[in-house]
Formats: C-alpha cells, sequence, structure tokens
C-alpha cells in the first residue's frame, strides 16, 4: 500500500468509506449480468435454489440439462423426484433441492397459477427458498430494491468494517442502511465480482485489491 492510500485511508470517515466503495465498482463494473443462466423468473428461482454450497459455474454447467426437460412449473412436476435428483446431483444437496423444485413447482401451479409470485412473503414460503433466494428473485427479475447477502458479500463488508460480521441477516441490515437504495440491486453483484477477482477468501492479497488497499482490510476471524 503506498503512503498516499494509507494516509486516505486514515481520513476517509463511513460516509466517505461507502462513496469511494461505490465509485470503484461502478468503475471497475459497470455491467452487471447475472452469473446464473436463466430466462425468466421461474428458470432464475431454481438456479438460485441449486446454487446453495455449490458454485454458479457448476450449477451454469447443470440448468441446460435439467431446463430442456423441464424449464416450467408444469414441466417440472412431470418429473419425478429421482430424475430431478439425478440431473442436479453435481449439485450438492440433491435429495433435499430436487423435493424442494418439486414441491415449489407444484405450489406455483396450484396457488399462483404457475407464476412465480412478485412477493417476498410468498416467495419465502415456498419450499427451499429463503430470504437470499427471494431477495436475488425480487431484485433481479422483477426489479424491487433488495440486497441479496450471501457468504462472499457477508466477507467483504467485514473486511471493509461495513458491518460487525456477526452474520448474514446483521451484514444485510448494515448495507441497505449504509449503501442508497438506489444502488441495492446493482451493488450486491459488483461486490460479488469484485470478491472473486480481488477480494478471494483465501490468498487474499491487500495491495491488489482495489478496494482493501485503500479503505483497510479487517479479516474475519476463523
Amino acid at each position: 500500500m503506498t503512503n498516499t492510500n494509507a494516509k486516505h485511508k486514515q481520513k476517509m470517515n463511513k460516509k466517505e468509506k461507502i462513496k469511494f466503495i461505490l465509485d470503484t465498482l461502478e468503475k471497475l463494473y459497470p455491467e452487471t449480468p447475472i452469473p446464473l443462466q436463466h430466462k425468466d423468473a421461474y428458470t432464475l428461482l431454481i438456479a438460485v435454489l441449486l446454487s446453495a454450497q455449490c458454485t454458479d459455474e457448476r450449477v451454469n454447467k447443470i440448468t441446460p440439462t435439467l431446463f430442456k426437460q423441464a424449464d416450467t412449473p408444469q414441466k417440472m412436476v412431470k418429473l419425478s423426484f429421482e430424475q430431478i435428483k439425478e440431473i442436479i446431483r453435481p449439485c450438492g444437496l440433491s435429495p433435499a433441492k430436487s423435493k424442494a423444485i418439486h414441491g415449489l413447482s407444484e405450489i406455483l401451479i396450484n396457488e399462483h397459477g404457475g407464476l412465480v409470485p412478485e412477493s417476498f412473503e410468498a416467495l419465502e414460503k415456498l419450499p427451499g427458498v429463503g430470504h437470499k433466494t427471494a431477495s436475488v428473485v425480487m431484485s433481479q427479475s422483477f426489479g424491487h430494491p433488495a440486497f441479496p447477502v450471501d457468504t462472499h458479500i457477508h466477507r467483504l463488508a467485514t473486511r471493509w468494517g461495513l458491518t460487525n460480521g456477526k452474520n448474514v441477516t446483521q451484514t444485510e441490515l448494515d448495507l441497505k442502511r449504509l449503501i442508497p437504495m438506489e444502488h441495492w440491486n446493482k451493488a450486491h453483484l459488483q461486490i460479488i465480482f469484485l470478491g472473486r477477482q480481488y477480494c478471494p477468501a483465501r490468498g487474499h492479497n491487500i495491495a491488489e485489491c482495489p478496494i482493501c488497499s485503500v479503505v483497510g482490510c479487517k479479516e474475519i476471524k476463523k
């Protein structure tokens, strides 16, 4: 870290830090394509559900096969649990995920006319759909302000001193409080992109990270 960056870091208050982070993210990632391949709200919902404890890269290798057979709730319920489980096995947790995919597809047909509901409350009632998954669908499919926080965003927000790092729920509240709402939907993807490129969990080089090198880095205690 240069002396200039060190001085900059020491003088930076929370408001200045947020502005610097958002400005840097916008310069690095002006475009934010959704990492998970999908074509509509339903396929995004399934892809996000599959991404739990699995990389986006692996999910994107599996979903073309799954969606070729079933890319709507009506088609999905025609597959058996075993058929779904076999296709999604490489994503891990396949028994639970296949049950959730089949179950939520039935609910979408029976209670929502075969459509993904545009509501946090309704989404979070679906099997296998937690707040983070609902937030991704609400923000990326429907354009509602949301800040999905996964372990990567949680790690970076803690490193940058934007949250106390206790849990993802607290991190989401802290980031929503600090970052203007109009930036939420884009910023959460930008932070994920930066984490993958410059700020990994292991082998993190502070000097090479465009944000940590300026705002400082508080490592998470193992």
